[in-house]
């Protein structure tokens, strides 16, 4: 038993199973749990089953709470998708087979760790300081785990609600959101796991992840460094044969998407009788409006960014503050604006609210509502020159009023990129990125006072975010003044917090509801469509590729929302 009879835990139990991954990937989980134990200075005691599975024993000094060795080891199985956490989440029946156990097929458990190496680990035990610095290695999985479990207790206390509500005459219920769970072919990608009843072999299974991977744009390059990251499954699908097999698979999946692409496209198929011809554009974007402002250079652009960001940080930021609490919202949202222009190399914005929702990590209604507001607001920074109809977004062009242009000139531009909400603040919150904004393209290290005074959060809010930003590792403070840890890259916090799989569902949900809106669009085209046109989920489920610089990523994510 794990647990001892008052429910602590003396020696966390690491169980790498077989039955959620292959073999290849609980190979590479226990290296990569063996290698974050030993940097956090925890020695453990290792040994193997006859169907390939894998334990890890890291005995403890001090022993710790059920619930507090649950937490590590769930947020441990963040790392690793064969790591299977319950046998810490039965405090009663909690159990796992130790080394010189009979197994079940036949065989003992096989020690892996020297046994005198064993047994001096077992006797001196690991401190309570290699437990705390776990702890903090694993600061961002620790901290997904507990917004879950707030969003959990969320929708728990809205289902009873809705039952009391269903109870109740003349009141109807609402529905609460359901836990997120890894879709089919994504569990195949990272575990090697797939339903045989849809895949009757490795070989289609492969085809299928591939089929993804081109369908979002990816490049071989990019699979590779998946495959060596999150996407072990699929090197697992592979085994030995991934050089080989990889690019003539990689260009059937490209030939395979482009096909099934332009058969998707109700204006390229071939019919006997065709109905008023609409717009048949792929529902990768909305926009497109007939209107818009002839074409600046990619200098102009560039110089009419600079000034604005000028009289952003000099006249605009002091007016949305004024705004109150949605004026944070609209901070951001003229943020990504101006990202968007840099990016894109336009002063014409005729994409959709899902554009931005997803770039601020907000719902489109909330776009819809603020827009407007930020055109009033904007004193003629940002204005509508066409209203949408049909496949366009609502069109707004984006210039510098006559009465900012001295101003613009008079300041200096400060160095750095702006960004509408990085993935990571979309887990962290508003607040943080624009604290996070303040320290990194401040002309000097700011202290909390700078930071309340410039960004104009009250100084207690401020403390709370600074302090989990700190925590996270994101920015250190250094005499007094707080700075930028450039070591810790964001795109991977975001990635261990939660945000990518988030914005990735986003796009995905905002993709069924363009195709569903175009179809609607198209059905006097179109008469009837199965269900696969409308929505392919090997196809049409968004998964980001792995890419190390930020201004591609940004440009992808831009044309992917």
């Amino acid at each position: 038993m794990i647990h001892d009879v008052d429910g602590t835990v003396r020696t966390l139990c690491l169980d790498l199973d077989t039955s959620r991954a292959r073999k290849a990937v609980v190979d590479d989980d226990a290296n990569r749990l063996g290698g974050l134990l030993q940097a956090a200075g925890l020695a453990y005691v290792e040994d193997q089953s006859l169907s390939g599975g894998r334990h890890l024993y890291v005995p403890l000094q001090e022993a710790i709470s059920a619930a507090e060795a649950r937490q590590l080891v769930e947020a441990l199985g963040r790392r690793a998708p064969s790591l299977d956490p319950s046998p810490h989440q039965n405090v009663v029946h909690g159990c796992i087979r130790v080394p010189g156990s009979a197994h079940k097929s036949g065989g003992h458990q096989t020690l892996i760790t020297p046994l005198t190496d064993a047994y001096g680990i077992l006797t001196r035990r690991n401190p309570a300081t290699a437990l705390a610095a776990l702890r903090k290695a694993l600061a961002p999985e620790l901290y997904r785990l507990e917004q879950d479990r707030r969003r959990a207790q969320a929708r728990a206390a809205a289902a009873m609600t809705a039952l009391h509500a269903a109870t109740t005459p003349g009141t109807r219920p609402s529905v609460a959101s359901m836990a997120r769970n890894d879709s089919p072919l994504r569990t195949a990608a990272r575990t090697g796991l797939y339903d045989t009843n849809r895949y009757a072999s490795d070989s289609e299974a492969r085809m299928a992840v591939l089929n993804h991977f081109a369908a979002c744009h990816w490049t071989v390059d990019q699979v590779r460094a998946g495959m060596a990251g999150p996407y072990a499954g699929l090197a697992a699908l592979y085994g030995t044969k991934a050089e080989r097999l990889l690019p003539l698979e990689w260009a059937k999946a490209q030939a395979w998407t482009a096909t099934r692409t332009s058969t998707k496209n109700p204006a390229r198929r071939p019919r006997e009788t065709t109905a008023h011809n609409f717009n048949t554009s792929h529902t990768s974007i909305t926009g497109g409006s007939p209107s818009s402002s002839p074409d600046l250079s990619h200098h102009s652009i560039h110089q009419l960014v600079n000034d604005l960001e000028n009289v952003l940080y000099a006249i605009l930021d002091q007016r949305l503050q004024a705004q109150g609490r949605v004026g944070i919202s609209l901070r951001f949202l003229i943020r990504s604006v101006l990202a968007y222009m840099r990016t894109n190399q336009t002063n014409v914005l005729d994409v959709g609210c899902r554009t931005f929702a997803v770039a601020l990590g907000k719902d489109h209604v909330t776009i819809s509502r603020l827009l407007p507001t930020l055109e009033a607001v904007s004193a003629g920074i940002l204005t509508r020159i066409d209203r949408g109809r049909g496949r366009n977004a609502d069109t707004y062009v984006v210039q510098l009023p006559r009465q900012f242009e001295q101003l613009a000139r008079e300041f200096t531009w400060r160095k750095g990129k702006i960004h509408a909400i990085r993935p990571v603040f979309r887990v962290l919150g508003d607040v943080a990125a624009l604290a996070y904004e303040g320290i990194e393209r401040g002309r000097h290290s700011p202290t909390t006072a700078d930071l309340a005074r410039t960004t104009g959060i009250s100084r207690r809010a401020l403390s709370y975010h600074l302090a989990r930003m700190e925590a996270l590792q994101m920015i250190r403070r250094h005499h007094g003044t707080w700075e930028i840890v450039a070591t810790t890259g964001l795109v991977e916090l975001a990635e261990r917090l939660g945000a990518t799989d988030d914005r990735e569902q986003q796009i995905t949900r905002y993709r069924k509801e363009r195709a569903a809106w175009h179809a609607w669009l198209d059905r006097h085209l179109l008469p009837h469509l199965e269900e696969h046109e409308l929505y392919d989920p090997e196809v049409d489920e968004y998964w980001q590729p792995p890419i190390d610089d930020e201004h591609q990523q940004q440009r992808i994510l831009w044309h992917a929302a």
